[in-house]
């Protein structure tokens, strides 16, 4: 198994990163990457229990993947299994995110996304290019 981890520098303090990150209105402004929609999804991680999100690119390509909030610690860290569906909405190997965020020393808050349990380094390799451009959009909300 494979872990992936990024981290940001956010200017904003950690109660308004954690609002960002948890919930459903904020959420819909910096899921996914930056070439995807979301026309459907039940996106709050501010509460235990199941999620779920469709991507769909600009050629209709539909792309759901979904999981369960294990755990919510505000202002703190989120954390929430993660599965890919296929074509006949199986859901497939599952791993786990987790986001933490600290108050950072010279102000702001220092953001941490692991997401761990992945197959392969290929896999990550992928989580890697969706997250780093759905954390932009949400960096560019503290901007």
């Amino acid at each position: 198994m494979t872990t992936l981890t990024l981290t940001r520098h956010f200017n904003a303090p950690p109660d308004k990163v954690f609002a960002a990150i948890t919930r459903s209105d904020h959420l819909l402004t910096w899921w996914g990457p930056e070439s995807m929609s979301l026309p459907e999804h039940d996106l709050r991680f501010d509460r235990l229990g199941p999620w779920y999100s469709v991507m769909m690119n600009s050629d209709g390509d539909r792309y759901k993947v979904s999981g369960q909030v294990t755990h919510v610690d505000p202002p703190h860290s989120v954390g929430f299994t993660w599965a890919w569906h296929d074509e006949q909405d199986r859901r497939g190997v599952e791993s786990h995110v987790t986001m933490r965020l600290v108050p950072a020393q010279s102000g702001g808050t220092d953001f941490t996304l692991t997401h761990a349990d992945l197959p392969d380094d290929d896999t990550a390799a992928n989580h890697e290019t969706g997250w780093t451009s759905s954390l932009r959009k949400l960096q560019a909300l503290f901007a």
